[in-house]
């Protein structure tokens, strides 16, 4: 063999451990091991339910094809959660965290309890887009937002410092609303038990997916009525429901407020790494997440349950995220005042 054509063998061969490389130590690594998934709800909640969707179908789009397992984490509105991802959890892409909507809003607010920073954290990618709402049970008779001004409206929250404790402060604060909030039910089960029951008048900024999930025939048949939605743009299914930031248009201090709450709904489902782990590994546990959002079996098992699918990638929730921590301290500031009673 002529100088030449050994140096152009040992140019390929080269070549094609060069891309062969990236693929064997991506399996290498996952190959044998476990992805664990934390949520911050009570077992059988909305946001258990996307992750288990997500332990399903995630593990074929990963090299080495690595099991998954689910722990539950609730306490402190989603903070420990967070806390333990950040402080406690492996560094190494084998554990993953889907984090409340409130937790942003401490962060971004000051509020107390958060250990570390969302801007820290490699987000993989979001679920969906879907909307917040407030919902009443029928036999409440509170059917519209001026029902819910005109006398005391009793609501379910799953402790303080969540989301569905934060909804109803802010409502009663920019709206005039008379919600009483009571805390301490466990999950969505228990919230809509509570409903059923006669206990509470109703439930607040819950996602739509979620409500869906748990609430599809109930709303179908009139059980359950949707008084106000928080998002940047309303649900096809919700026409007639108006936006937060529709009715307090021409307001320019609660323009903003509401604003910056309905961006934080925009990544409703946000899935995230931890701070230490290896850039190229999120790189692969994005393209894995975006082919699950895509995969036939993944996308029929969603429609089964009733979970809407609406993603974004990694890149636009790191996006998302890195702009809303990057609001106006003036907001920031006329924001707690409209949540006083709502930061411990």
């Amino acid at each position: 063999m002529t100088r030449a054509a050994r140096s152009a063998q040992t140019a390929a061969l080269t070549a094609a451990l060069l891309l062969v490389a990236p693929v064997a130590r991506a399996d290498d690594f996952f190959a044998g091991k476990t992805v664990t998934l934390s949520t911050h709800s009570e077992p059988r909640g909305g946001y258990e339910s996307y992750l288990r969707l997500l332990a399903a179908h995630m593990g074929r789009h990963i090299p080495g094809r690595p099991d998954f397992a689910i722990v539950n984490q609730p306490g402190g509105g989603g903070l420990r959660a967070v806390n333990y991802a950040a402080n406690e959890a492996p560094q190494d892409g084998t554990f993953l965290t889907i984090v409340s909507q409130s937790v942003p809003v401490v962060e971004a607010t000051g509020g107390v309890g958060l250990k570390t920073s969302l801007g820290g954290f490699k987000w993989i990618g979001n679920f969906t887009r879907a909307n917040n709402v407030t919902v009443t049970w029928a036999a409440s008779n509170v059917r519209t937002l001026q029902d819910a001004k005109a006398r005391e409206v009793v609501m379910g929250a799953t402790g303080a410092g969540t989301s569905s404790e934060m909804g109803p402060i802010l409502y009663n604060s920019l709206l005039g609303t008379r919600f009483k909030i009571v805390v301490g039910y466990s999950g969505a089960d228990a919230l809509n038990d509570a409903m059923k029951r006669g206990e509470i008048d109703g439930r607040a900024n819950s996602t739509w997916a979620s409500i869906k999930l748990t609430l599809l025939d109930e709303f179908k048949t009139g059980k359950v009525t949707v008084l106000i939605q928080m998002g940047l743009r309303k649900e096809k299914e919700l026409p007639q429901v108006p936006l937060l930031i529709d009715l307090v248009a021409g307001d320019p201090k609660k323009e903003a407020i509401a604003k910056f709450m309905s961006q934080s709904v925009a990544a409703a489902r946000p899935l995230a790494a931890p701070p230490g782990v290896p850039d190229e590994r999120v790189t692969l546990l994005r393209r894995a997440f975006d082919a699950t959002m895509t995969d036939p079996r993944f996308l029929a098992a969603a429609r089964a349950r009733g979970s809407d699918i609406d993603p974004m990638t990694g890149e636009e929730t790191q996006t998302v995220i890195a702009a809303f921590l990057d609001t106006p301290k003036s907001v920031l500031e006329d924001l707690k005042a409209a949540l006083r009673g709502f930061f411990k």
